[in-house]
């Protein structure tokens, strides 16, 4: 059987593509590049804007047209399919979720028992991996759907955690932690330890998962994909400062507002915009190279012009190198649908190109302050005769593949 595979949206849907990949190939399945060459597509969808659907409505009509592949269609949207997706061309079954055995039994495939996820490579490149730290999410932010699909914070194993780190060390030389909600990594198995920004708590366990990855696996360096500022403890911070090689300086920091009114809309109860800045600020004096990005919604319900000024000036006053933007989508199954203040799609389109005109602006900036200065680089690929090297602070900085000596890991001057 030829699959071929597609995945959209987070690191955490790579993450599950890569195991049910090897999944099928333990089966004895080829992967394919090329869905007109197929038997059977399986696609990873996600729920988080209108758009992410749309394109997966796209993808599998083209699967449809091009071969005579079937598909099965997994992940968040699959999870609230109310049919829609089930009705596509060739649909052969919609799955919920990403469990590999249920994956391989849609496709009329045994699943081997004790099926691990040690075994597999989830992969950003040859030489950098992921690693699930934990699935789902306890918040309930009125945008979004992801909760309601991916369900509650489920954390895995510190023990499985290390032994899959330990195996992926061997072919890659940075390991992202990535999940849905990783900043509350643990909390659910150790009741009472809460995140800063919420209840005083001792350690929070993703603090002291890293500790322990770090002391298991010292040659790789690790990421955290994205974490919210205020959980960002004085362990981790302490890691940051003090282990440039084992922890990448680098902070995916959800922002979604500067306004505080907007944020309680969205139901972001755990900090402000007061707080979250604060706590930028302080590991930002403290780190001489800090690759900052942030995710920023434009155009909430109810969100005026005051709101949207107030998310712009704190944009401005923080050191960011990069923004993801997101215009405002309604999600049928979340909250913020029914709220009152629906912002014309026109205004969300004027708001959403000004924040990202500000998020270049300073990607710019950052990155010409850093021309001429090393850097600790990952090799991420290939592009054109040339080696992506992925710096800690997330620039990407390309050399001719013959200036490259085939090490994954190596310093590199930033140009």
């Amino acid at each position: 059987m030829n699959v071929y595979f597609h995945t959209f949206g987070c690191k955490a849907n790579q993450y599950d593509t890569e195991l049910v990949r090897q999944a099928f190939a333990d089966q004895g399945a080829v992967v394919v590049d090329d869905p007109a060459a197929a038997d059977l597509a399986v696609v990873n969808s996600c729920t988080v804007t209108h758009e992410s659907e749309a394109k997966l409505r796209r993808l599998v009509r083209h699967v449809s047209r091009v071969g005579h592949a079937e598909t099965i269609v997994m992940g968040c949207a699959a999870a609230l399919d109310g049919g829609t997706i089930a009705a596509l061309p060739s649909v052969r079954a919609v799955v919920g979720g990403a469990d590999p055995a249920v994956v391989l039994r849609a496709a009329g495939l045994s699943s081997p028992p004790g099926l691990s996820p040690v075994k597999q490579r989830g992969t950003t490149g040859k030489h950098r991996a992921l690693l699930k730290i934990q699935d789902g999410c306890d918040e309930h932010c009125t945008f979004c759907a992801t909760t309601l699909a991916r369900g509650e914070n489920r954390s895995r194993g510190v023990a499985e955690l290390v032994e899959e780190a330990r195996a992926l060390a061997e072919h890659h030389a940075e390991i992202v932690l990535t999940g849905v909600h990783i900043g509350t990594y643990g909390l659910d198995t150790s009741p009472g330890v809460l995140t800063p920004g919420r209840r005083p708590g001792v350690n929070p366990p993703l603090s002291g998962l890293l500790e322990t990855l770090i002391q298991a696996v010292p040659e790789v360096r690790f990421r955290l994909s994205s974490v919210e500022a205020t959980e960002v403890d004085d362990t981790l911070a302490r890691l940051f400062i003090e282990a440039p090689r084992n922890v990448a300086a680098h902070l995916h920091a959800p922002l979604q507002s500067g306004s505080d009114r907007v944020l309680k809309r969205m139901g972001r109860h755990w900090y402000t915009a007061a707080s979250y800045g604060a706590r930028i600020e302080w590991l930002a004096e403290r780190l001489p190279v800090f690759g900052l990005g942030a995710d920023v919604i434009a155009g909430f319900p109810g969100e005026t012009e005051d709101d949207h000024d107030a998310s712009l000036t704190l944009l401005h006053a923080l050191p960011f190198t990069y923004l993801h933007v997101f215009p405002f989508s309604v999600r049928p199954d979340a909250p913020a649908a029914k709220l009152a203040g629906q912002v014309s799609p026109d205004l969300i389109k004027a708001r959403a190109r000004e924040l990202r005109e500000l998020g270049e602006s300073k990607a710019k900036a950052y990155r010409a302050g850093r021309v001429g200065q090393r850097a600790d680089g990952v090799v991420s690929g290939r592009i054109g005769g040339r080696v992506d090297v992925l710096t800690e602070d997330y620039l990407s900085v390309y050399l001719p593949s013959d200036r490259w000596d085939g090490r994954p890991r190596l310093a590199i001057t930033v140009d």
